[in-house]
């Protein structure tokens, strides 16, 4: 089964590519967020937690985008777990710069509110898509 085909089972309308897919599209909007947050961070650390969070985030619809182009259910899978283990690095860098007080809980509550819902998106799709691949043996 190729991913074009995996993807159109797996939403109501057609996906034509990556930018069809509401977990990439949640993942992009996330990476905005994380880069206002991080803009207003100590320039001291520029080349350290900012570069790591934009990093993680950036990560995240990266992965998502890779394992949907390369057109079998198979890759796709192995490229979700990408996307979650940076989910989970993003969330911890997040009570991070609270906790070092570069920002406050208001400021990334909508970052980490997204980074929740990308988790158990991430892994219903990767449930889905193991699935299908199982199905079809």
């Amino acid at each position: 089964m190729t991913s074009n085909q995996v993807n159109t089972r797996l939403s109501i309308g057609k996906v034509e590519g990556f930018e069809d897919l509401l977990v990439w599209q949640k993942g992009m909007a996330l990476v905005k967020i994380v880069y206002e947050i991080t803009r207003s961070f100590p320039n001291d650390e520029r080349f350290g937690l900012v570069a790591q969070m934009r990093r993680a985030a950036v990560s995240i619809p990266s992965n998502i985008a890779e394992g949907q182009a390369r057109h079998s259910t198979r890759e796709f899978v192995l490229f979700i777990p990408h996307a979650e283990g940076s989910v989970a690095e993003l969330s911890t860098q997040l009570l991070l710069c609270v906790e070092l007080g570069f920002c406050t809980d208001e400021q990334i509550k909508e970052a980490a509110e997204l980074t929740k819902e990308l988790r158990r998106m991430l892994n219903a799709l990767r449930r889905k898509l193991e699935g299908l691949e199982r199905s079809d043996k």
